[in-house]
């Protein structure tokens, strides 16, 4: 690990793998076989419980709580103090729980003071604002936000709202209005931006 920066104060268990060119920096835990990619960034205080999986080129701020269960992939940001679940039916006293698996995918933003309820997908690229609670799986390219987190239109790549182009019986044409790339939005998934559900 002489290719990876580990501060002093961080604890590191038995079995953890760390990619080439990550920081781990201030009084951060990661609990036995967690795997963490390449050049990624853990902030202070951030705790990585047991078998995470994380990608390459994530950054994870100060104090979010990443519970085993959780799977991210590539380049995805995680504000300050987000926290993701893995028990949907929390006792102190239960013996036999069951550990609820939660997918964020490639390129996801989410921010800063959020809470992932267990069991859901973020799709690749999707952006949830801050102080949400993710309570259901969120499609790619989705911006959502609120308690519970609802979709409230769509993004870009590069992060910018997209805007709407046109719309057909499968799929609605939107673009960005900055860098021009264009998007291909399933109906369905469009659908749930106006109904809220």
């Amino acid at each position: 690990m002489s290719e990876v920066y580990v501060d002093t104060t961080a604890i590191i268990d038995n079995g953890v793998i760390i990619g080439k060119g990550t920081k781990i920096w201030h009084f951060v835990h990661i609990m036995e076989d967690a795997q963490i990619g390449k050049d990624c960034v853990i902030a202070d205080y951030v705790s990585v419980g047991r078998s995470v999986k994380i990608g390459d080129k994530v950054k994870i701020e100060n104090r979010a709580t990443v519970f085993e269960g959780v799977t991210i992939k590539d380049n995805v940001f995680v504000g300050p103090h987000v926290t993701f679940t893995n028990d949907l039916h929390p006792r102190s006293y239960n013996k036999d729980w069951k550990i609820i698996s939660t997918l964020i995918k490639q390129g996801c933003s989410i921010g800063a003071g959020t809470v992932i309820v267990c069991g859901v997908t973020i799709g690749e690229y999707s952006m949830i604002g801050a102080g949400s609670v993710v309570t259901n799986s969120i499609p790619s390219y989705s911006l959502a936000y609120g308690n519970p987190a609802r979709i409230r239109g769509f993004v870009c790549i590069c992060g910018r709202k997209l805007e709407l182009e046109k719309e057909t019986k499968l799929h609605v044409y939107m673009m960005c209005p900055i860098c021009k790339e264009k998007y291909e939005i399933p109906v369905g998934d469009y659908a749930r931006r106006e109904t809220g559900e």
